[in-house]
């Protein structure tokens, strides 16, 4: 999800606070197809795919209208209306109740169902994603999108379509974000939209700055510090009567600290190449 999300956050500097809503629409038609008509996590991952790619690109022709942090704002109400659907259509995504009964995954006829086989699984779709979006940043395609990040007026005055760069950038980030959603409903086996919150968007862009804005391999490496670094302050030995909250702000200070130092870092290598020149 972190590196999907930096395609249009990293690369092109649309951030966006919907990226767990198109989680959702991924892990729902994962869930229906499998449960209602029997259709395998194979076939189900491109269906969820484009699903979520035409969605966005309606979204996006109003969305990408507006611009920085009206984007962003447009985008939480995105989320919302994406997790209210997910809650109230009863009829189609169970509502609250979620949908359970979910089957795992089968390749080759073997059930994925143990940890280590799915973490396997999931690795190998860890590396085409990001085998693709490296692709994608080193394409011409990538650099017009990095341009429009560092100064969108000037590269539609040489004459790129920034528009369109921009609903393929946004179309494509949700596509891929389907995907880990298809792999949350077969090794849950149980989904219900409380997991697919503005919470977890939140969480997942903390993820990409964090990791640094357009590192593929920041947002595998923050993405792993994020997960679990509270579960390694379980071990701290804390008093139980304050250990919950004692973990909560030693995980917000720490958090505090890495942005800080990772500004402050910036700063000063734009001196020194101040300086220097």
């Amino acid at each position: 999800m972190a590196q999907s999300l930096n395609l249009s956050a990293g690369f092109t500097g649309l951030i966006s606070l919907a990226q767990a809503g198109f989680y959702g629409i991924g892990a729902y038609c994962a869930a229906l197809l499998s449960t209602r008509y029997g259709v395998s996590f194979w076939l189900s991952v491109p269906v969820g795919m484009l699903i979520g790619g035409l969605i966005a690109l309606l979204i996006s022709f109003i969305a990408l209208r507006t611009v920085e942090d009206y984007f962003i704002i447009c985008t939480m109400g995105i989320q919302v209306i994406l997790f209210s659907l997910m809650n109230n259509l009863s009829g189609l995504t169970g509502g609250p109740l979620g949908i359970s009964g979910i089957p795992a995954i089968r390749l080759f006829g073997v059930e994925l169902d143990g940890k280590v086989s799915f973490l396997l699984l999931s690795l190998c779709f860890v590396i085409v994603v990001w085998f693709l979006l490296r692709n994608i940043s080193r394409s011409g395609f990538g650099r017009i999108l990095r341009a429009i990040r560092e100064d969108e007026i000037y590269t539609q005055s040489i004459g790129k379509n920034v528009y369109q760069a921009k609903v393929i950038s946004f179309t494509l980030t949700a596509m891929l974000a389907t995907i880990p959603g298809a792999l949350y409903a077969h090794y849950i086996t149980y989904i219900d939209p409380t997991t697919f919150t503005m919470e977890e968007s939140i969480f997942i862009l903390s993820i990409v700055i964090v990791g640094g804005m357009g590192s593929l391999l920041g947002s595998i490496g923050a993405a792993a510090f994020m997960i679990l670094l509270p579960e390694g302050l379980r071990f701290l030995g804390m008093p139980h009567e304050v250990a919950g909250n004692l973990r909560e702000i030693i995980y917000g200070l720490i958090l505090i600290i890495i942005v800080m130092t990772g500004r402050l870092q910036g700063l000063l290598l734009w001196k020194r190449g101040r300086i220097n020149k």
